[in-house]
Formats: C-alpha cells, sequence, structure tokens
C-alpha cells in the first residue's frame, strides 16, 4: 500500500477508524487477514475427494463410499469417489501422492500394494507407506482359497495327493492372492500351473467353470458360491479364524507360515498438515461408529481395522518386511 492511499485513508476516515481501512486495502492486495480465509483451521471450505486405484463396484470402491457417505455427513462437505484404476493401484497412489497436501485429495490403499506389490515390479514403480500420511485403518479382507467340486480336493493333502496337475486362479500379479495361494505351494512342494487374472471375480468365474481347479480370491467373492455349495472351501489364510467362515481351518493351523490378508487405508499426501489428518481422522472415527456402517461391514464380510494411522504405517512396514524374508526363503518370484 503505497503513501498516497494512507494519506487518503486519514483525510477520509480519521485516526480510529485507520487500522479497518488498512485491512481492507491488504486484503484487496492479496493479504491473509484473519482467520476464515480458508486456512487449516477452518477446513475443510470445499469438497474433499477420495481416489480408488480400481474400478467402481469391487470391495475398495465400496468401502471407500461408504466411508464418503459417513464422514462427509460429519465434516459438512461433500466426498465424492473418483475412480483410477490401472497398475493395482498404482496409478492412483501416485496421483494422490503428488497432489497438494491440504486434504482434499485423499485415497483409500490397499497394504498389497505397499506391502506386496513391490516384490514384483520395479523399484520406479513401487509405492512406500512412507510417501503418505496415514489418516487411519479401515478394514481386513481375508483371502479364502477354493475349489470346483469336480476337481475333487477339499483340502491341502487332496492337492498333495492329487495324480493331475492342477490349475491355481489368483487375481493377479502382485497382490495378495498370489502371494498366499504361491507361499502355500512352495511350502507343500507340488508341481502346478498358475493362472493370473486381472481381478478376483474373474478368477471366481473360472473356478465355477472348472477352467482353473482352485484359486485364492477375497472372502466376499467366493462366499456365495461357497454357502451355494458350488465351491469348496480349503483354508483362509488370515492367522485367526474368519467369523464368517468359522469351520474353515487357516493357513497357520494347517502348519504353514502364510499370513496374508487384504488390510486397507485413508491416506492423505505426505506433508498435510496434523490439524487437518486429525480433522479427517475425526470423521471417519464418527462413521465407523455408525450402525450403518457396521452394517456394512457385516454384509461385506469385513473385519473392522480402525487402528491410528502412525499404527497401520509401522504395521504394513512390518508386513512389506516379513513378506519379503518369506519370498526369499522359498525362492517365489512374484513378477512370473
Amino acid at each position: 500500500m503505497d503513501q498516497e492511499m494512507q494519506n487518503i485513508s486519514k483525510r477520509v476516515v480519521g485516526p480510529l477508524a485507520l487500522g479497518s481501512v488498512v485491512a481492507l486495502t491488504l486484503s484487496a492486495c492479496g493479504g491473509n487477514v484473519a482467520a476464515g480465509g480458508g486456512g487449516e483451521e477452518d477446513f475443510p471450505t470445499k469438497e474433499v475427494s477420495i481416489t480408488v486405484g480400481a474400478a467402481a463396484g469391487g470391495s475398495t470402491d465400496l468401502i471407500a463410499r461408504a466411508l464418503a457417505d459417513g464422514a462427509s455427513s460429519d465434516i459438512g462437505q461433500a466426498m465424492p469417489v473418483i475412480n483410477k484404476p490401472g497398475a493395482n493401484g498404482t496409478l492412483a497412489a501416485k496421483e494422490v501422492q503428488a497432489a497438494k497436501p491440504d486434504g482434499y485429495n485423499l485415497a483409500t490403499l490397499n497394504a498389497s500394494l505397499i506391502t506386496i506389490t513391490p516384490l514384483a515390479v520395479g523399484e520406479d514403480e513401487a509405492v512406500s507407506i512412507d510417501d503418505f500420511e496415514v489418516i487411519t485403518g479401515v478394514s481386513q479382507d481375508d483371502y479364502v482359497m477354493v475349489a470346483n467340486p469336480d476337481a475333487e480336493v477339499k483340502n491341502v493333502d487332496d492337492i498333495k495327493k492329487s495324480k493331475k496337475k492342477l490349475s491355481f486362479g489368483t487375481a493377479g500379479v502382485g497382490t495378495g492372492s498370489q502371494l498366499a495361494q504361491s507361499l502355500l505351494l512352495a511350502q507343500i512342494d507340488t508341481d502346478f500351473k498358475e493362472v493370473p487374472f486381472d481381478s478376483g471375480a474373474p478368477a471366481v468365474t473360472a473356478t465355477l467353470g472348472n477352467q482353473v481347479n482352485v484359486s485364492t480370491v477375497q472372502l466376499g467373492e467366493a462366499k456365495p458360491h461357497i454357502d451355494a455349495g458350488k465351491l469348496v472351501p480349503i483354508m483362509v489364510f488370515s492367522e485367526e479364524r474368519n467369523k464368517f467362515l468359522k469351520d474353515v481351518p487357516t493357513a497357520t493351523e494347517e502348519g504353514y507360515d502364510i499370513p496374508v490378508s487384504q488390510y486397507r487405508a485413508v491416506v492423505a499426501p505426505k506433508g498435510t498438515p496434523d490439524a487437518v489428518v486429525e480433522r479427517l481422522e475425526k470423521s471417519f472415527k464418527a462413521t465407523f461408529k455408525t450402525d450403518t456402517y457396521k452394517e456394512f461391514n457385516e454384509k461385506n464380510l469385513l473385519t473392522p481395522t480402525e487402528m491410528p494411522g502412525d499404527e497401520i504405517a509401522a504395521e504394513w512396514s512390518d508386513l512389506a518386511d516379513r513378506y519379503k524374508k518369506l519370498v526369499d526363503e522359498y525362492d517365489i518370484d512374484l513378477a512370473d
């Protein structure tokens, strides 16, 4: 503000009102003169997007939409879900990682992208949890190995004793489905044919038609067909029995070291202010408490893992190290 403007202010409004005029003039010149100017203390002042690295209708997409429905009510802003499938979620993660760290661009990440995919891709394609601020853990989605009834496989011993070379479907390269199944087959040392699909749904379809004899998919994808007797559950890969499939043993119970589940979390770009992260966490915590969201988890066979962001980051880092040791121990190449 130049000297002429100050002189005009003094002549027109007098000394007592000078502060008000100066404030208005600074505002016109681009100055931030008060709270309410869109800073983190006012967050959010516009819609908050959640990007999903998968097509609409899949588990991660449905989870993101359930979260957005609840959290948007708490923060008083719309929370649109943006689907950006590709590269097993890497495209979406990289886009949000590069976004402005102001809390308006979030992502729902699958743990496999952080803990497993780096074992199958080059270093430049890998995504690290250290590249994000983790807002909250969300849920656990367990993997189950299932067989077509005509494959005559009801348990691991049947796989070992099979006189024919069985085919095994997975949800794709670098997924928890592939890792869990590869670890089991390596530990039982059996001959097999692996058939990777681009997601769990086509793997289930192929198993139902006996184009592949066995597959490992997420429980929600297989459970309706298990209940209908069209697929035979062999084992789950969670460390404890899944409450939605209580009669099916875990790999650990069967004597195999294969602790693989699909975990999900909501993240923001690295450097997002603590106050903004805390406000977002509050909105998701409020969502977790609603009956609507609890019913959503039950309907979709999801186990809550609603842990603080720092605990999730530490847990996923530990899993990444654990999986790396296992694939090295059993000489597994997930990129094949």
